[in-house]
């Protein structure tokens, strides 16, 4: 999964999100908080919150999981009254990292609510960033991420968390960037 890889990918890059990925992004949250997760897949990022804040709704393309509780939709189509996303803090998902994909969902989640995003680190050093960075808000290091559980190998790219938020009433300050906590 990545740049530098030979293997081939998942198809809609589905890599359940592993709990060592969503650790440095809980101290960012603030207690009591609400989210919408519209890249669910099995649920994985959903279980790894649980303990810490309240997912009012959860969608995927194609859900493989909470059954009977999991919309089936295209997240690029939700609006923020359909699928109690209007009940939501945040949104907070590891979305696939096609930029094609990924760079709509920037756009279309942070105009609705301020929305946390797992995807490579190298993205914000690329021009292709350049329009988004103006609502990034925070980026959180993970570094590198074990995608398959039973392989014995991490994956090559380095993983983030960005906060992105186009609130206008937000004045926009540098982007914080917080490293990778140390154990």
């Amino acid at each position: 999964m990545g740049k530098r890889s030979d293997f081939k990918r998942v198809e809609r890059d589905f890599y359940p999100t592993p709990l060592d990925a969503v650790l440095p992004l809980v101290p960012h949250l603030p207690g009591g908080y609400s989210y919408w997760e519209p890249c669910a897949g099995d649920g994985a990022l959903i279980r790894h919150l649980y303990n810490s804040g309240n997912c009012v709704a959860c969608s995927d393309i194609e859900p493989c999981g909470f059954e009977g509780w999991m919309q089936k939709m295209d997240a690029l189509n939700v609006t923020l009254e359909a699928a109690n996303v209007s009940g939501a803090d945040y949104i907070i998902t590891n979305p696939p990292w096609d930029r094609k994909i990924l760079h709509p969902m920037i756009e279309h989640f942070s105009s609705m609510r301020p929305t946390w995003l797992l995807f490579d680190a190298d993205w914000m050093h690329t021009k292709q960033s350049t329009p988004y960075m103006d609502y990034c808000q925070k980026i959180v290091s993970v570094g590198r991420v074990k995608w398959i559980p039973d392989s014995k190998m991490t994956g090559k790219d380095n993983a983030a968390w960005y906060l992105f938020d186009q609130d206008p009433t937000l004045a926009h300050e540098a982007t914080k960037f917080y490293g990778r906590l140390t154990e």
